[in-house]
């Protein structure tokens, strides 16, 4: 195959995990962390943009069946991609932490539900379903934007602050009494439990109690929460200050988990302040990539191209198994040094170094995104008649300069002047 056809054919991947739904397992780097992860030893993944959150997340998803096997149901809160569920609540947002609280709760809960019932495990819940249905939560089609405006509206007559859209009130003292259908805010009295009458809290332990005794677990997985709440830094800091304190209390919970996937700089804005509940999180996983790391997952992404393989002959599982062998493929394709010279970095490390950010790390995002350009770059070098690099090298050094600006001007035009416009 001549050169430029083999270029043609090569891809790197997107840097956007959303976008490579499909082939993400292909090449995702199967790490400790990941392990740990799936096991369910980790409930908090932080990580900087382009870190590989999503990529987590994405899996997670994937991976249902093979969760399910161990008995463990896996249920998205947000959708993958698109629009986000909470775009609504950023022109009318929860008055109070503690109604993003109740907010919190309800909507987890229905999801909850909602699974549940679609996998046949819901005997002895027809009293909390029944409740749901009865204010209008629990429908047969799980529509998470309706749920969401639906539970705010429940949040807040359960909560009495927005007295026109009705809620119960004492008919002695006129205060509202948090109580509305057969859902409690407070634990009810023997009285009005024997009515049917259940607290929200006390409907997660019933779910909790069935869910162990049919074995399964279930995890609630929250992503893309920088998109979401990305208009106001103070709605923000509500939303993700009550998750944490839902989070905690579902702690008491063994079957139960939420998974909750955040953006690094956005936990270090909400805690600047000083937040005591961060102190008792200890399953959490911070995403750091080493040099090492990095190179293992660029070299995964070369090797997932079937014509390249083939062409040069690659024995991928040996390549995989080995770090020197992966150290040998790239310099077997790529140009030793981009600026040569006895005290310049090796390619790779040029490359890392070009793509971090002002705290000295680089995410995946960027380097594949430079991948890719470089590749363009040297198609259009060789579409104009210029010569090929030497031997089995796929580039020419020249290129690694010129694609660097395409992703620097990407990395500050679709991130840092979007996420922080002042």
């Amino acid at each position: 195959m001549d050169r430029l056809t083999l270029l043609k054919s090569l891809s790197f991947g997107s840097q956007v995990a959303e976008e490579e739904v499909s082939s993400l397992q292909d090449y995702f780097v199967q790490t400790d962390q990941w392990g740990r992860i799936s096991d369910g030893n980790i409930d908090i993944v932080r990580g900087e943009k382009g870190a590989g959150k999503s990529a987590i997340y994405l899996l997670l998803n994937k991976n249902k069946e093979a969760l399910f096997d161990k008995n463990v149901l896996v249920v998205s809160g947000e959708r993958p991609r698109g629009t986000t569920v909470f775009k609504d609540l950023i022109s009318d947002p929860p008055a109070s932490e503690r109604e993003f609280i109740i907010l919190w709760k309800l909507y987890i809960l229905v999801i909850i539900c909602h699974e549940i019932r679609g996998f046949g495990i819901e005997k002895g819940l027809g009293s909390i379903f029944g409740a749901l249905e009865d204010v209008g939560l629990l429908e047969r089609e799980l529509n998470l934007s309706g749920l969401l405006r639906s539970a705010q509206s429940l949040a807040r007559r359960l909560l009495g602050s927005k007295p026109e859209l009705g809620f119960e009130v004492d008919p002695i003292t006129g205060m509202p009494t948090g109580i509305v259908g057969k859902i409690a805010l407070a634990e009810p009295s023997s009285e009005l439990r024997s009515t049917g009458i259940s607290s929200l809290d006390g409907m997660f332990e019933k779910v909790n109690d069935a869910l162990a005794r049919d074995g399964f677990t279930i995890w609630v997985l929250l992503d893309r929460l920088d998109v979401a709440f990305a208009e106001s830094h103070e709605l923000e800091a509500n939303a993700i200050r009550a998750l944490v304190r839902v989070y905690g209390d579902f702690r008491a919970f063994e079957n139960i988990g939420l998974k909750i996937f955040l953006r690094e700089d956005i936990w270090n804005r909400v805690t600047s302040d000083g937040f005591r509940e961060a102190s008792h999180i200890v399953r959490y996983e911070l995403m750091r990539w080493t040099t090492p790391m990095l190179l293992n997952l660029t070299l995964r992404r070369v090797l997932n191209n079937d014509a390249l393989v083939t062409e040069l002959g690659i024995d991928k599982d040996k390549v995989l198994g080995s770090a020197e062998e992966q150290r040998e493929l790239f310099n077997r394709i790529f140009p030793k040094q981009v600026e040569q010279g006895p005290r310049k970095a090796a390619t790779f490390d040029w490359m890392v170094g070009r793509c971090a950010d002002g705290t000295g790390n680089t995410a995946p995002r960027e380097l594949i995104h430079l991948l890719n350009c470089i590749r363009d770059e040297e198609i259009r070098r060789l579409e104009r008649g210029e010569k090929a690099a030497p031997e089995e090298q796929l580039f020419d050094r020249s290129v690694f300069k010129s694609a660097l600006p395409t992703v620097s001007e990407a990395r500050l035009n679709t991130y840092l002047y979007p996420t922080f416009p002042k």
